[in-house]
């Protein structure tokens, strides 16, 4: 018999089915029927969320860096199939991280409130706004110049060196912004509202 952890595709799916199981022994005795779900959408939005920031700061602190000191016959596997991989996670996550973050703050009734900063929802109205435009810059720049950087659509040698340089600034403009977004959205559930 093979090991499941050897499949990322099984240990995905061994890793949902335990914490579905969690969830209904421990979650609905806990929260009732409507925190059940918020419960449900607050995972799903951390989760996306962590796999999001975790593969911006893998860009940001290793990818981006170390490409200086891969040799040039080398590269290619970098450019043709990690970068590629990586990216297609990363934009997904980023949208998911976004609709279950939107979904959450709708089944919790405050997001109008936090998008509009009042009173009592404005740290996390300002985490959820630094969160939209870090989801902007990964499908409106990151993404359109990575593929004319990576030749996944057609570019001239001066497109791709201008691409290259938009969607390094607005990964850094984000790794920047996740700093005060993690912030914001920890310390709302720890500062009381504001």
């Amino acid at each position: 018999m093979k090991n499941p952890l050897d499949s990322l595709h099984k240990t995905l799916a061994i890793g949902l089915v335990v914490a579905i199981i969690l969830a209904l022994i421990f979650h609905r005795a806990l929260f009732g029927e409507e925190g059940y779900w918020a419960g449900v959408l607050r995972w799903l939005h951390v989760f996306f969320g962590i796999l999001w920031i975790g593969l911006l700061y893998y860009f940001n602190f290793v990818q981006t860096p170390s490409m200086p000191k891969i040799p040039d016959d080398q590269k290619p596997a970098i450019t043709k199939f990690i970068a590629p991989s990586a990216l297609f996670f990363f934009r997904w996550a980023a949208m998911l991280t976004i609709i279950f973050g939107l979904l959450l703050a709708g089944i919790n009734h405050y997001i109008v409130e936090a998008l509009t900063l009042q009173a009592g929802s404005r740290v996390i109205g300002v985490g959820m706004w630094l969160g939209i435009i870090m989801w902007f810059n990964v499908w409106f720049l990151i993404w359109p110049n990575q593929k004319k950087v990576l030749g996944i659509v057609e570019a001239s040698a001066d497109e791709k060196k201008r691409g290259g340089r938009v969607a390094a600034l607005a990964s850094r403009t984000n790794t920047l912004l996740s700093i005060p977004m993690l912030y914001c959205m920890i310390g709302q559930s720890h500062m009381g509202t504001m």
